[in-house]
């Protein structure tokens, strides 16, 4: 992974909804019509639902996978998380694999991966590439190689679980 710079790219609410209504566009005027999106969650689950919408899609699915541990750190490979889908389920389908970065790329492999011996067809679309990602993703809003502030993730979370200790 590349070195985190102090730059950031802020990502709001607002021009979230335009960036996946204009990604939207882009597959749709590419011909792309999936049967199913797949979700990488958490923040490929904010990019689905807004996609899965704007393409008419009712076919969504959501795949598990922990990588990123803070701010720059990261797990050695990405993991899928129980319950991993069942690929029945994805047998001979169009599948966007959707996510809201695709940084290292790890991660979309890995559910790329996972899915291209059972379907008819996947692509990838993403808000963000990074230059370095492993994977070339189809659709893509923005390519940039600063760190993202996604409107989800900037704040802290107002719980914290069972061993977490948030900062007052």
């Amino acid at each position: 992974m590349a070195d985190v710079t102090d730059v950031r790219e802020n990502l709001t609410y607002e021009r979230f909804g335009v960036a996946v209504r204009e990604l939207a566009q882009t597959i749709a005027d590419d011909g792309y019509r999936p049967d199913m999106v797949l979700s990488i969650a958490r923040g490929g689950v904010f990019v689905a639902g807004g996609l899965a919408y704007a393409l008419d899609c009712k076919n969504l699915h959501l795949v598990n996978v922990e990588f990123y541990t803070g701010v720059g750190t990261t797990l050695d490979m990405p993991v899928m998380l129980a319950p991993v889908p069942n690929l029945i389920d994805f047998s001979d389908k169009r599948v966007l694999i959707t996510d809201d970065v695709a940084d290292t790329g790890k991660t979309l492999k890995l559910v790329r991966d996972f899915c291209l011996d059972t379907v008819a067809e996947v692509r990838s679309a993403v808000i963000y590439e990074k230059s370095h990602s492993l994977v070339k993703c189809e659709y893509v809003w923005k390519r940039t190689d600063d760190w993202i502030n996604f409107p989800w993730s900037v704040e802290k979370p107002v719980v914290s679980r069972p061993g977490q200790v948030l900062d007052s």
